[in-house]
C-alpha cells in the first residue's frame, strides 16, 4: 500500500507546491511509483509538473475525480514513475459540493447536477485514494493556504504530514492551529496519521529574524524539525519557469532538497 504524505500549513508562500513537486521528482527518480494529488485550486504543483496552465485541465481534475469517485480516469501521466491528478480554479467549488451536493459540470455547456455522497464529508478524498493506494509507493497531496475542506480531506486521507514552515512571525503563529486541526482530523481518519516533520523553508541568511524563528520552532518542536533548512536560492525560485526537465539549473535548485529527502525517507523507514 502506498504511503500518503500531505504537505501543508494554512498559510501561503511557504513553498508547499514547490516542495511537493520536488519531492515527487526525487522519489520518482529513485525508482518509486508516485502519484501527486493537487488539492489547491491555484493549481501550482499541476503547472510545475506539467508545464501547462492549470486551466488546461478543466473537466479533467481532482474536482471531478472525487465527485465521480473515479481516480483512474483523471490521472495525468507526467513520466514513467510519476502521475498527477491535477487541479484548477474550479476546485474552489469543492466546499459547495460538500455542503449542498450540487456539482457544477464544466463543458461546452455549464450545468448543475445533484451528486450526493456516502460517508462523512472529510472522507471523500480518502475514499477516492483507496482505489489506487496499492498502485503507488507514494501519494503526495499538495494543499491550499487555508484550513479548508480540501485541507481537512487531505489530512484525513494521510499517513504522514510534512508541515512547511517559512521563517516568519505569521508562520510561527500558524503552526499551533495547524497541529490542532490535525488532532481533529485524527478523530475522523482511519489511518494512524502522524507528523513526520517540520521543514523550515525560504530561509534568508541575511536576516537575523530568520534565525530567531528557526530557533524558536526548533525549541518548540525539537523532535519534529528536520535538520535541513531550505534557504532561498534563485535557481529554486526559477523552477516554475524552467521546470523539472531540461533545466540547466536543476542540480543547483535541488541540492538542498536532496538532503531533506534523505532525512524524510529515514524517518518513514525506507
Amino acid at each position: 500500500m502506498g504511503k500518503v504524505i500531505t504537505l501543508g500549513l494554512q498559510k501561503g508562500g511557504v513553498s508547499k507546491s514547490t516542495t511537493t513537486g520536488i519531492l515527487a521528482y526525487l522519489l520518482a527518480n529513485d525508482g518509486k511509483r508516485v502519484l501527486v494529488v493537487d488539492m489547491d485550486s491555484q493549481g501550482n504543483v499541476t503547472e510545475l509538473l506539467t508545464d501547462v496552465t492549470a486551466n488546461e485541465f478543466i473537466g479533467r481534475s481532482i474536482y471531478e475525480a472525487v465527485i465521480y469517485k473515479d481516480a483512474e480516469k483523471y490521472i495525468h501521466k507526467v513520466s514513467d514513475n510519476l502521475d498527477l491528478i491535477p487541479a484548477n480554479n474550479f476546485l474552489a467549488l469543492y466546499s459547495r459540493w460538500i455542503y449542498t451536493s450540487k456539482m457544477i459540470v464544466l463543458g461546452e455547456e455549464v450545468r448543475e447536477e445533484i451528486m450526493p455522497y456516502k460517508g462523512k464529508a472529510e472522507e471523500q478524498l480518502d475514499i477516492l485514494l483507496d482505489q489506487v493506494r496499492d498502485k503507488y509507493d507514494y501519494i503526495l497531496i499538495d494543499t491550499p493556504p487555508s484550513l479548508s475542506e480540501q485541507t481537512s480531506s487531505a489530512l484525513v486521507a494521510s499517513d504522514y504530514i510534512i508541515v512547511l514552515y517559512e521563517c516568519s512571525k505569521f508562520c510561527y503563529s500558524a503552526i499551533p492551529n495547524f497541529m490542532e486541526s490535525l488532532e481533529i482530523a485524527k478523530e475522523v481518519s482511519s489511518h494512524d496519521v502522524e507528523v513526520v516533520g517540520i521543514l523550515r523553508t525560504l530561509n534568508d541568511k541575511r536576516r537575523s529574524d530568520s534565525k530567531v524563528f528557526n530557533d524558536a520552532i526548533a525549541e518548540d518542536y525539537p523532535d519534529l524539525v528536520f535538520k535541513t533548512i531550505i534557504t532561498r536560492k534563485a535557481s529554486t525560485g526559477r523552477l516554475p519557469f524552467y521546470g523539472l526537465s531540461d533545466n540547466p539549473e536543476l542540480n543547483d535548485a535541488l541540492s538542498q532538497f536532496k538532503e531533506f529527502y534523505q532525512e524524510l525517507v529515514e524517518r518513514i523507514g525506507e
